[in-house]
């Protein structure tokens, strides 16, 4: 019985020992404790101990969510002021779903720190997809609860809007639309597609196209599929025209 006694007074000194390393890894020090242990405590670790008042993360990962679609659309509305709210919606929807989720929580070793119950911890949930998403989720939402709107937006700096800058999500998004849009506001002529060169064999072809605005290339793009090259050399056109014109 004292063997057990230690090995659990062991394990909490051991987790007590890892919030704080994060803590100081990521520079945010919590003033509520309970609230940054509580975003790292799945469900199945709260059933095995019973006799202590330990929470779930469910209700932190009800409001990160909320957090994580608010400053994410803030973001996004700010950085791509051409883009139709469709558009703004499908790419919100790829960098809040539960794959890129999974990535973020990873890259910040939250697996590490997650509170699990010994049937889940033999299960592999440390790993598990879902579990990680939503692990992220209830970070979030701890740190908006604890620190605020402006520490969350520091911690998306860090992890998610890097991502967004070099258009990791860039395969939701229609550069050739945004392109056409942004030539008929200013009025200032004709879009044209052209593939430069073709090559590689069937089943591994790369393209190259071009994008010209009043027989003016603008930009030029690589990919294996015409619409992928042609999305790209939109992308670089856009790049080019805002700069011109100091769009941000």
């Amino acid at each position: 019985m004292r063997k057990h006694s230690r090995n659990k007074g062991m394990n909490k000194q051991k987790n007590e020992l890892k919030f704080k390393k994060f803590q100081e890894e990521i520079g945010i020090r919590f003033q509520d404790d309970k609230l940054l242990k509580q975003a790292f405590t799945h469900s199945s670790y709260v059933n095995e101990h019973r006799r202590k008042p330990y929470e779930d993360n469910e209700r932190l990962e009800f409001l990160g969510d909320a957090v994580l679609e608010l400053t994410v659309s803030q973001f996004l509305f700010k950085k791509y002021p051409m883009m139709s709210e469709g558009e703004l919606t499908k790419l919100r929807a790829a960098i809040v779903c539960e794959p890129s989720l999974v990535k973020f929580s990873t890259e910040m070793n939250f697996g590490d720190l997650i509170l699990l119950g010994k049937g889940e911890e033999m299960t592999g949930g440390r790993e598990r997809p879902a579990l990680l998403a939503d692990v992220f989720e209830a970070f979030i939402g701890a740190v908006y609860l604890d620190q605020g709107l402006e520490a969350v937006v520091g911690v998306l700096e860090k992890v998610v809007y890097p991502k967004i800058n070099i258009g990791a999500f860039s395969h939701v998004m229609d550069y050739k639309s945004q392109l056409q849009e942004f030539v008929q506001r200013g009025n200032a002529g004709m879009i044209e597609y052209g593939i430069l060169e073709e090559s590689g064999p069937a089943h591994n072809r790369q393209f190259i196209s071009r994008v010209c605005l009043n027989d003016q290339e603008l930009g030029i793009g690589k990919g294996r599929s015409k619409k992928e090259a042609e999305q790209q050399a939109a992308q670089k056109a856009l790049e080019k025209l805002k700069q011109k014109l100091d769009v941000k």
